[in-house]
């Protein structure tokens, strides 16, 4: 079993930078694929960026492709998503989420493990 704690959020300007952390528990994290999706108000939760376990295969949404960039640590356990170029089109509550397959993966379902969330508002 996985816990996620996600950190980092915040309002900002478009234009900014974020960088969200998400912390897991757990001996078996270094073996999970993780990703990062986010949902805005009224809309259906959607894929931000995913990442293999060993780091070796990412994935992003069209919509944050050059801007945003996800990692890992497994030394400390933990996942980041460095976000550049905000735009007001960001805003939501990014979650982060583990899967026991160790490929990354863009499907909501494939994810067994969820965080909490963290509210990331850039306004223009």
């Amino acid at each position: 079993q996985v816990q996620l704690v996600e950190s980092g959020g915040g309002l900002v300007q478009a234009g900014a930078s974020l960088r969200l952390s998400c912390a897991a528990s757990g001996r078996t994290f270094s073996s999970y694929g993780m990703g990062w999706f986010r949902q805005a108000p009224g809309k259906e939760r959607e894929f931000v960026a995913a990442l293999s376990w060993s780091g070796g295969s990412t994935r992003y949404a069209d919509s944050v492709k050059g801007r945003f960039a996800i990692s890992r640590d497994n030394a400390k356990n933990t996942v980041y998503l460095q976000m550049n170029s905000l735009k007001p089109e960001d805003t939501a509550v990014y979650y982060c989420a583990a899967r026991s397959y160790g490929s990354s993966g863009s499907e909501v379902r494939s994810y067994a493990y969820w965080g909490q969330g963290t509210q990331v508002t850039v306004s223009s």
